[in-house]
């Protein structure tokens, strides 16, 4: 099942996401339909709040990702109850953008390694390291389940810059490939 895309202006997008209880929903089922809604939406990550689902879960599939300097074969994944432990490194700028605020990319430094412990879909639990890419990709959507997004990191004066097209998009005044949710569509 394809599930549209909470956009920017949902209250859902800013809450923190609850954790999920074993057993209290079909969760291969559920992160099957995540995958098929993100790769509907071209992405490569998706938060469970990004499709009004206010839990902790969230998928990753780099592996579309052949540009990168990186070996991102292997990199699908999904996150159950994810619990960052550490992050390290320098801090590194890279270009990111969101399926909850499409259209729109900029500048985000974020350390170079993450650590993280999570379930994945057959409640196995995980403890792992990822670097560079992987990592960002990572803390990226982990931000999603804490109610953050990655304009959260930008500047006073640029986030000012972005409030005609944010609210437009809120609107649903926006152009995607993908079936968005917009909170203040009429």
């Amino acid at each position: 099942m394809v599930y549209p895309i909470v956009v920017y202006g949902d209250p859902i997008l800013r809450k923190r996401a609850k954790e999920l209880k074993k057993d209290s929903i079909d969760l291969p089922a559920f992160v099957q339909d995540m995958y098929e809604t993100m790769y509907a939406a071209h992405g490569i990550g998706l938060a469970a709040p990004q499709i009004g689902k206010s839990i902790r879960v969230f998928v990753v599939d780099g592996t579309t990702l052949e540009e990168e300097k990186e070996d991102m074969s292997g990199f699908k994944k999904a996150f159950i109850n994810p619990e960052i432990l550490d992050e390290a490194g320098n801090v590194w700028p890279f270009e990111e953008g969101c399926l909850s605020i499409p259209n729109i990319r900029e500048q985000v430094s974020r350390p170079a390694k993450v650590k993280i412990r999570y379930y994945d879909e057959l409640w196995n639990k995980k403890e792992e390291e990822y670097d560079g890419i992987k990592a960002r990709i990572i803390q990226h959507e982990y931000d999603h389940l804490d109610g953050k997004l990655f304009i959260d990191y930008l500047s006073p004066l640029k986030k000012r810059m972005l409030k005609g097209k944010l609210t437009d998009i809120s609107k649903g005044d926006v152009d995607t490939e993908y079936r968005i949710s917009a909170p203040l569509k009429k």
